[in-house]
C-alpha cells in the first residue's frame, strides 16, 4: 500500500501492521520517561551522494537557525530539554553523551555548518534540526526480525558512525536479533545507510509525546518523496 502525503495527512499513523519489523517500547524505558512516542516511515528511496537542492534549502535552514537561536537557549529547546531529562531518567549524562538532534545544532550555531553525507541521511539531519527532534535512520534491510526500544546494559557492544566503540549502558538503545543497533546519540555502522540502501528506516523520538511530532514526520516524509525518490511510505505511530 502506497501512502502519500496529501492523503495521510489527516489520517496519519492508522496505518500500523505494514512496517515490516514490529517495533516495541520495553516497559523499563516506558516508565522512566512516560511520555515518550516514536514515528516511524519506512519507504523506498533512491541514494544519492549529493542533491545540491537539498542541501540548498539545508544552507537556508543552517543560516537562519544560526542567526537566530543563540548557543545558549540550544539545550532549553523543548524537544532537546525533553530529550537531555529522558537521558538522565535513563541514567545517562546528556551532557557527556551528547543527542544528535543537539549536537547538529551546537554545530549550525557554532560554525554555520553541517556533514554532508547523503541526500537520505541529509534529508533527516534537515528535520532535525528544524524540529529538535533526535532521529535515527538506518538501512532497514539490515535489521534483524523485531525491533525493541530499551535501555542500554553495562558492557553492551556497540560501534557508532564515526565514534569507534560507544558506551550505551543507560542509554535509550534500539536493539534487533543481532544485538544493540541504534541510539539518540549515535547510529550504529551495522544497519548505516550506503549506497546500496533500497529501503529506508526512519525513527523520530520524542520524549515528551507533543503535537510537534505530526509536524516532524509530515516534513520528513515530503523531504524524502522530493529529495530521495521516496514511495511505498509505510508508517506507525507507537
Amino acid at each position: 500500500m502506497v501512502v502519500k502525503l496529501k492523503e495521510f495527512k489527516n489520517s496519519l499513523f492508522k496505518v500500523e501492521k505494514l512496517l515490516m519489523q514490529k517495533i516495541t517500547i520495553s516497559e523499563e524505558l516506558a516508565a522512566r520517561v512516560p511520555g515518550l512516542q516514536l514515528s516511524c516511515i519506512r519507504c523506498n528511496v533512491v541514494y544519492e551522494a549529493v542533491n545540491t537542492q537539498l542541501w540548498t534549502e539545508i544552507e537556508d535552514k543552517i543560516a537562519k537557525i544560526a542567526a537566530s537561536v543563540p548557543i545558549e537557549q540550544i539545550s532549553g529547546m523543548p524537544a532537546i530539554a525533553a530529550s537531555r531529562s529522558a537521558y538522565k531518567a535513563c541514567g545517562k549524562d546528556p551532557a557527556r553523551y551528547r543527542l544528535s538532534a543537539e549536537a547538529l545544532l551546537r554545530r549550525v550555531v557554532n560554525r554555520h555548518e553541517l556533514y554532508q553525507v547523503c541526500n537520505v541521511v541529509d534529508a533527516l539531519n534537515l528535520v532535525s534540526i528544524s524540529s529538535g527532534f533526535s532521529i535515527g535512520g538506518y538501512d532497514s534491510e539490515k535489521i534483524v526480525g523485531e525491533i525493541f526500544f530499551g535501555i542500554g546494559l553495562s558492557g553492551e557492544p556497540y560501534t557508532g558512525i564515526g565514534r569507534g566503540e560507544l558506551n550505551i549502558e543507560g542509554m535509550p538503545v534500539f536493539r534487533d536479533a543481532m544485538g544493540a543497533f541504534g541510539t539518540p546519540t549515535s547510529d550504529s555502522e551495522r544497519t548505516s545507510v550506503t549506497s546500496a540502501t533500497r529501503i529506508f528506516l526512519m525513527v523520530i523520538i520524542d520524549f515528551a509525546g507533543t503535537a510537534l511530532l505530526d509536524e516532524a514526520t509530515l516534513l520528513a516524509c515530503s523531504l524524502l518523496e522530493k529529495y530521495a525518490g521516496a514511495h511505498g511510505f509505510e508508517m506507525a505511530k507507537i
